[in-house]
């Protein structure tokens, strides 16, 4: 394969796992974001690197880069380039061999088949064989992962993955129109009722007890029911700074589609 660049729009937790797997795989992954990311687990989101410059996932680096040519040199490096790109204009540029639409919009944004040899999209908006050469599913359940080469993921349930036996109630979601301040940080634990961070002068405080798993970045403005956190109640701190298992899974997914679609692997 002579062109191994792939182009992951979306630099998200669930997106970070697939452009891990692609990376160690051997791929050179590119990621495209917006000016201001609102990841929640961003311990773990590549697309941290747009506001801090750099980050690193499970010993792998991204940095934040200001043209495509200076993304290309950090390839060299080993290196992962995060650029600002809400669009996608730069993949005309960069010309990959595949591009994975990884934004989990629920929706279609643009993504086609003219964009790269193979096009992958994940979650439901998408169809397979029409706007994309492949989706994967993100429900959890029984065919979190799978490829699908025809037809649509499973629609989006809105419901929260269940975590020893909760969903929403380990969602912290905005009351209001406001700006974020945090007074606890991802990775501290947490007891039921205890404050986590203001949105605005609302306080946000804990429905259950266990660890600040995602929080998201502190000076953003958000609306109400905007996701903004995440309360693990396993409790293991560890889980706050490692790829889920769900991402891991698609990420898995990507892969095999990909290799799966090309044609001259031996």
């Amino acid at each position: 394969m002579k062109n191994n660049i792939i182009v992951v729009r979306g630099g998200g937790d669930v997106a970070s796992g697939t452009i891990y797997r692609l990376f160690k795989s051997g791929f050179k992954v590119i990621v495209l974001d917006i000016a201001k990311p609102t990841v929640i687990r961003r311990t773990v989101a590549f697309a941290q690197a747009i506001y801090d410059g750099e980050i690193k996932v499970e010993g792998v680096t991204a940095k934040k880069a200001s043209s495509v040519s200076e993304a290309l040199s950090f390839l060299s490096q080993n290196i992962i380039p995060v650029l600002v790109d809400d669009k996608g204009e730069f993949i005309k540029e960069i010309r990959p061999y595949a591009v994975v639409d990884a934004v989990l919009a629920k929706k279609n944004m643009g993504t086609n088949m003219d964009l790269a040899e193979i096009v992958i999209a994940l979650g439901p908006g998408f169809v397979a064989g029409e706007d994309v050469n492949a989706v994967i599913e993100t429900n959890r359940g029984h065919n979190l992962g799978r490829v699908i080469l025809k037809g649509s993921a499973e629609a989006n349930t809105g419901v929260p993955g269940i975590i020893k036996g909760i969903g929403e109630g380990r969602v912290i979601r905005a009351p209001g129109k406001g700006v974020v301040k945090h007074v606890l940080q991802i990775g501290d634990m947490v007891n039921k009722g205890e404050l986590i961070c203001y949105v605005g002068d609302m306080e946000i405080k804990a429905s259950i007890s266990g660890v600040i798993r995602g929080l998201i970045k502190e000076g953003l403005e958000v609306t109400q029911g905007f996701k903004i956190g995440d309360v693990d109640p396993r409790g293991n701190r560890k889980y706050c700074f490692t790829i889920s298992d769900k991402a891991r899974a698609i990420g898995g997914g990507v892969l095999e589609a990909i290799l799966y679609l090309t044609p001259d692997l031996p």
